[in-house]
């Protein structure tokens, strides 16, 4: 074999190398440290993650954890929240490219949150629930997002579509309304299909519900959406918020006066939010 032709051969060798390594390390977590995320550590002050207590759903499992940039309720018998919180402000919506960080185990959950390696070869997603799209703004926020108490298994169809643009649309409404409030979750049911070592439920349905309090006035938006590959639109799974807490058995707005939760639970008002 001349000169030329053993070239040819190991430089195609060392790209089918590359390309076998690369789905390697995305398929495994792997994830090499790197000085470009420095820029966008900022001095965000915590409380840019708190969310309004008027807003805050209750716990069913009494396992609460705060963290700077969003607030979860964690449910050890399905290795998840079953809810997580969070304030989306205008000034948060950011298009910094931010390096993607290891997925780590959440050491404020007492119990331990599942670990990330349940999701391998399972077929499902590390879908977020707080969306790392969302937290974009400062890398530590980015990075808080890739805690594994903020993941649950999503069908990659799913998550890649139609509650990826129901994220997008979010930031929409972020944006238009100068901050919404956001809770978001699994529907956790009885003997829902597990995954993992751990038996990391599956849930059939996610729910998300954005709040908006423009000048004092208060309305809200709910969706619950099958965990499945879908191609029609988000709003045709809008909801009542009664709706979701029959499902799930969470009591969201419990904070508003009584009137005003009433109303806002009860009620689906699509065209406030000005659908198109």
């Amino acid at each position: 074999m001349n000169r030329k032709k053993t070239y040819t051969l190991l430089l195609v060798i060392t790209v089918i190398g590359l390309y076998f390594l690369e789905k390697y390390i995305a398929k495994n977590n792997i994830k090499f440290p790197t000085e470009n995320n420095k820029k966008y550590q900022t001095n965000t002050p915590k409380s840019s993650g708190e969310f309004n207590g008027a807003f805050m759903p209750k716990s069913t499992t009494g396992a609460i954890v705060k963290h700077n940039f969003y607030t979860l309720s964690y449910s050890e018998p399905n290795e998840q929240a079953e809810w997580v919180a969070y304030t989306l402000q205008k000034n948060h919506l950011s298009k910094n490219e931010l390096d993607r960080p290891y997925f780590q185990i959440d050491k404020k959950v007492k119990t331990r949150s599942a670990d990330w390696r349940n999701y391998k070869n399972s077929g499902y997603d590390r879908g977020h629930l707080c969306p790392a799209g969302d937290r974009r703004f400062d890398y530590n926020a980015f990075k808080e997002t890739f805690l594994t108490s903020n993941i649950s298994p999503q069908n990659h169809e799913f998550n890649a579509g139609i509650w990826n643009r129901l994220e997008q649309k979010t930031r929409y409404w972020a944006a238009k309304y100068n901050g919404v409030y956001v809770i978001t979750g699994g529907v956790l049911k009885p003997n829902l299909q597990t995954i993992g070592y751990e038996k990391v439920s599956v849930p059939n349905y996610f729910y998300k519900i954005i709040a908006d309090n423009t000048n004092g006035k208060i309305k809200a938006i709910a969706f619950l959406i099958p965990n499945k590959p879908l191609s029609n639109s988000f709003y045709d799974y809008v909801v009542s918020i009664d709706e979701i807490e029959k499902q799930t058995g969470i009591d969201f707005f419990y904070q508003l006066p009584d009137a005003v939760e009433n109303k806002i639970e009860s009620s689906i008002n699509i065209e406030s939010w000005g659908k198109n």
